[in-house]
């Protein structure tokens, strides 16, 4: 079996190492497949070749599994990646996140993730539009989602960071982590990844991952908060498609602030 090479030769400066350095580090744990890194070039990758194979439920109950058992092995802070510069987006028009460790998750997310997006696609969501997302953020900011349905406050997790549908490889070894922007995060950015343009089996994902980490029974309705980076980047790299649902999800994730209290 051939080996597969990614090219990116338009690719920014570091992207390269960035993934490389993201899939070694989401490897390491060894508690779910992740695509062999067989060789770093300066505008290539060299990676084993994955044959896909149909979903199941039984996957995806054990990739769930495997996630909670990946977010478990933590990262030493928010924010935190494991090369710089770090990357989020297509390889044909990726954009750098800010990396600055951050010991609050508010602080990663509102301040260094969420609020420089929303202002870079200001024109793009409209003054309304972004008076509304700009709300969100702000009740995000004041800690409605540190940590689980209004409970507790969560550590840094060691998270894919991309983890929508596109960015699984379903193989015969389980469904493999490909192409991250590996960092240290709240666990349910990965789950919310998942379900923003619908993962296979995406209930038996969750159950999986229920299994393993035990959730509050209303855990669900706190993705849209953390979707929500993933929602604004594809405002950044795709216009004015996704303005639509980038400003119904900031309104959702005002009223389930106010459900819990904020």
């Amino acid at each position: 079996m051939s080996d597969f090479v990614k090219s990116a030769e338009n690719a920014p400066k570091g992207y390269v190492a960035a993934e490389a350095a993201g899939l070694r580090w989401l490897a390491e744990p060894q508690v779910v497949p992740v695509v062999d890194v067989l060789e770093e070039g300066k505008d290539s990758l060299r990676l084993r070749r994955l044959e896909s194979v149909a979903p199941t439920a039984e996957a995806a109950r054990e990739l769930g599994r495997g996630l909670a058992r990946l977010h478990g092995a933590g990262a030493p802070d928010f924010g935190w990646a494991p090369a710089e510069p770090a990357f989020f987006g297509p390889l044909e028009s990726p954009f750098v996140v800010e990396t600055a460790p951050r010991a609050d998750f508010v602080d990663y997310w509102a301040e260094d993730r969420l609020r420089p997006l929303a202002d870079a696609v200001t024109r793009t969501l409209g003054a309304d539009g972004h008076d509304t997302v700009d709300e969100a953020i702000d009740v995000i900011a004041d800690g409605a989602f540190d940590g689980i349905s209004g409970q507790g406050m969560e550590s840094p997790s060691r998270v894919h960071g991309d983890l929508w549908s596109g960015n699984l490889l379903w193989t015969a070894d389980g469904a493999t982590l490909i192409d991250p922007a590996a960092h240290g995060g709240h666990r349910l950015e990965d789950l919310a990844m998942l379900s923003l343009f619908g993962a296979p089996h995406l209930e038996e994902i969750f159950e999986g991952y229920e299994a393993e980490h035990p959730m509050p029974g209303d855990w669900e309705q706190d993705l849209p908060a953390h979707l929500f980076f993933g929602l604004l980047a594809h405002v950044k790299l795709f216009g004015e498609a996704y303005v639509d649902q980038a400003v119904a999800t900031a309104e959702t994730i005002i009223a389930r602030a106010e459900q819990l209290g904020f």
